[in-house]
């Protein structure tokens, strides 16, 4: 027997009961569960990576009400669309409206929701990839109840959701007689969080593997073929790109170099090696900076090695830069004061340079007593001699806070000496 449907969308839940996985945002012991049970309905915003199981979910709550339920692709209706699903709503108690993508929608489509939010004619569940916090309006989110971020599903969830298809004769795989060693489903578990993936995946290594006199036999080279590259995912707009950069960075900050490793290993399936090197020249002046400064001015050679070899032997400069930073002494101190003058100066500190600093490159600056008294430092002992620079109501202003890790306790030493001179009649 073969069906029109992907398993996937076969094997959607219809009752809260049946979703695997999410045990914390709707399993028995939640405060959403509890409500769903009682017949209230919150609106929702369920935000997750795809196969996270948003729309099953919003399906499963449906099945658990006596609600109208209409749901919509945000990619293909448009305003129209949810003004004549509001009418008709009208006409109901409080139907369910799912939008799916909702982060598609623009502020005018998002708009169009409010009235009918504020009134109680919909319950809204609205699905999306992207953080709702950047691709949702503000008044959506006020009148969304509950906020909920869908994670991966785990390796047992996966299991589950497999062998739950592989034994159901009605709309999973039940009818087929599928012989498969328990290793091979956790093999496909083991490859994504993604549970629509790992659904469709099974079903393509039934369809794959021969049939015998016992039934349909799955072998370990079949699923070894077909698991190839299917659990990757990268998406270079979405939040889970942004994330693996930010997961990169914090590592080497840390000094994991095994976990800054893992998320080079992960941008470079993605195949954006600018990112990466972009990534890693910031990462050698904000993390690192003067603790190794040897090491900052190696990171634009590494990346121009990279640059030159390309893929796959770019790994190979890459790997040794990204150890090094990862074990390198640490510090931010440099741009730190940056920040720390640059906030002064927002505030209001832009006084007046004093007069022995101004420029003297045209005729009236003597005059004017420009660059008079000025001290040239290379005339004297050490190239340093004592006079002001800065100016005068903030002369005894300190941005600068070196520590002694690395090389910067050598900075520290001089910076230390040389206050210590200033001070002195």
């Amino acid at each position: 027997m073969l069906f029109q449907e992907p398993l996937a969308y076969r094997m959607r839940p219809e009752k809260i009961e049946e979703v695997v996985g999410q045990d914390d945002i709707v399993g028995p012991n939640t405060p959403l569960y509890k409500m769903i049970q009682k017949g209230h309905v919150p609106s929702l915003l369920l935000y997750g990576g795809p196969g996270t199981g948003k729309t099953s979910l919003a399906f499963a709550i449906s099945g658990s009400t006596n609600k109208e339920f209409f749901a919509i692709n945000a990619t293909n209706a448009g305003k129209k669309d949810v003004e004549n699903i509001i009418k008709e709503a009208r006409m109901t108690n409080n139907a369910i409206l799912f939008i799916d993508e909702i982060h598609r929608f623009n502020k005018s489509q998002q708009d169009s929701l409010l009235k009918a939010l504020e009134e109680g004619i919909i319950t809204l569940i609205g699905a999306t990839t992207e953080n709702p916090f950047h691709s949702v309006n503000n008044a959506i989110r006020s009148r969304c109840g509950q906020i909920k971020q869908l994670k991966p599903l785990t390796k047992e969830a996966i299991i589950r959701l497999i062998n739950r298809a592989l034994e159901d004769e009605d709309k999973g795989l039940g009818h087929l007689n599928i012989q498969i060693e328990h290793e091979y489903i956790e093999q496909i578990a083991e490859t994504t969080g993604d549970g629509r993936t790992a659904l469709s995946l099974m079903e393509d290594i039934v369809f794959a593997s021969d049939e015998t006199d016992d039934g349909i036999k799955v072998t370990e080279e079949t699923v070894r073929d077909c698991i190839k590259n299917k659990g990757f995912s990268h998406d270079k707009k979405g939040d889970i790109y942004y994330n693996l950069l930010s997961g990169f960075q914090k590592s080497i900050r840390g000094s994991d170099a095994d976990a800054s490793l893992y998320y080079l290993a992960r941008l470079l399936e993605g195949g954006d090696l600018e990112a990466i090197t972009r990534r890693l020249l910031v990462i050698a002046y904000e993390d690192v900076g003067l603790a190794n400064p040897q090491l900052c001015a190696r990171v634009l050679p590494a990346i121009q090695s990279v640059e030159r070899l390309g893929l796959p032997e770019a790994r190979i400069p890459l790997s040794v830069i990204t150890v090094e930073l990862s074990l390198s002494p640490k510090s931010n101190t440099a741009y730190k004061a940056l920040d720390k003058a640059i906030m002064h100066i927002q505030k209001g500190a832009t006084e007046e340079i004093p007069d022995h600093l101004k420029d003297t490159h045209y005729q009236g600056a003597e005059q004017l007593g420009h660059g008079a008294e000025y001290k040239y430092p290379h005339n004297y002992p050490n190239s340093w001699v004592k006079q002001q620079y800065l100016p005068e109501s903030i002369k005894n202003m300190s941005y600068f806070q070196p520590n002694e890790l690395g090389e910067e306790k050598r900075y520290k030493q001089v910076y230390d000496k040389l206050s210590q001179l200033k001070q002195k009649d």
